[in-house]
């Protein structure tokens, strides 16, 4: 039987009405001080939450050197997993799921985030080009980070799963480990960033011992089929990229295959960047028909898929759920227009990054606008 948006789904212990997912959106709305969710941050995510949907939440920082942008929320605090705590209920309580995302954004801090002002860490002191954001909103150029020692991994993998735990307190349904986007994980996964010369740098093996190492602390908190991993194969974003990516992932798909995962979510490589602009890259590959073969588990699929095109990649069985991200943003009801063949609203990008409730939960439903006519 061919799946559709609308066919239900297993996903981990979990039986999805439709595969409609919320991708994980950086908003930087989180209160301060102490980037800890409020009630503007609940109200945001119980407008996104159906029943049966399933929501990524946002990168929340694993520790205070972790954060990358201001006012983003942590998974590090008591305040911080009480704030979480109020948003699982109200998602719960639409009768949906919600999974957190687990963020350590590496080179791509700035010192003015660090505890103590240091530079950033990451797996070699290599700076990224382009662009950071300081602590006050500036754009300033990435600074050189400090190589983290190897005799500091066992700590930073035992910070991921305390952050898990943290989680798990926090009523989440499962997390979601971020291997994307050029951020600390990916870092460690290619060779323009990681230049190590012990067991976490070299041959592709080395490089992805993170991923799997993080996999399986957080695993032994969750189980395994509660935990998803996002990867970016082909991706540029945050200067990422790797001259081999087939053998690159193809490797680190295959091992996470052996996991049994909740999910593996992958960003296609159109769409890589797409949240600091309008992209839709061309000539690139596509990420889930190429890594498919390589996964049995429940496949989710991201990056500039409209309905129909959603329902294509489902219908072709590239994919098992499709994540849409600006979409979402600008329509909280965005499973129900789908299933009713509604208009969308546009989303409004210079409200994405930071700011108040506008373009943030001000954005009407169909119900809301049929009561207006």
């Amino acid at each position: 039987m061919t799946a559709t948006l609308f066919s239900p789904l297993a996903v981990g212990p979990y039986e999805l009405a439709h595969r409609v997912v919320m991708a994980p959106l950086t908003r930087m709305r989180a209160s301060q001080p102490g980037n800890v969710p409020s009630a503007m941050n609940v109200e945001y995510y119980a407008q996104r939450a159906s029943r049966g949907g399933l929501i990524i939440s946002e990168g929340a920082q694993i520790s205070p050197a972790g954060q990358g942008m201001p006012a983003t929320p942590g998974i590090h605090t008591p305040e911080q997993i009480a704030g979480w705590k109020a948003v699982t209920d109200a998602v719960h309580a639409k009768r949906g799921r919600i999974f957190l995302q687990l963020w350590h954004v590496g080179r791509i801090s700035h010192s003015s985030h660090q505890p103590g002002g240091v530079p950033p860490f990451a797996p070699s002191a290599i700076a990224a080009a382009g662009n950071a954001f300081t602590a006050s909103f500036e754009r300033v150029p990435f600074e050189t980070p400090q190589a983290i020692d190897t005799d500091l991994m066992p700590l930073l993998i035992e910070v991921y799963g305390q952050a898990a735990a943290n989680a798990k307190e926090a009523g989440f349904d499962g997390v979601e480990i971020h291997g994307a986007n050029g951020y600390l994980i990916e870092q460690f996964l290619q060779a323009r960033s990681n230049r190590r010369t012990d067991q976490y740098g070299g041959s592709i093996e080395n490089r992805a011992r993170l991923l799997l190492e993080v996999v399986e602390a957080v695993s032994a908190v969750w189980g395994s089929n509660r935990v998803g991993v996002r990867l970016s194969p082909f991706g540029i974003a945050n200067d990422s990229g790797e001259d081999d990516p087939l053998r690159l992932y193809g490797h680190v798909v295959r091992e996470l295959d052996r996991l049994h995962l909740a999910y593996l979510h992958l960003i296609e490589p159109r769409a890589s960047g797409a949240g600091q602009a309008e992209v839709d890259h061309k000539n690139v590959p596509s990420a889930v028909e190429l890594f498919r073969p390589a996964w049995s588990g429940t496949l989710i699929a991201a990056g500039n898929f409209r309905p129909q095109t959603a329902e294509a990649a489902l219908a072709a069985g590239h994919a098992d759920a499709i994540a849409f991200g600006r979409l979402f943003i600008a329509n909280p009801d965005l499973p129900e227009r789908i299933r009713r063949g509604a208009s969308l609203n546009p989303y409004h990008r210079p409200t994405f990054y930071g700011g108040g409730t506008e373009g943030y939960t001000d954005y009407p439903t169909l119900n809301a606008r049929e009561a207006a006519e």
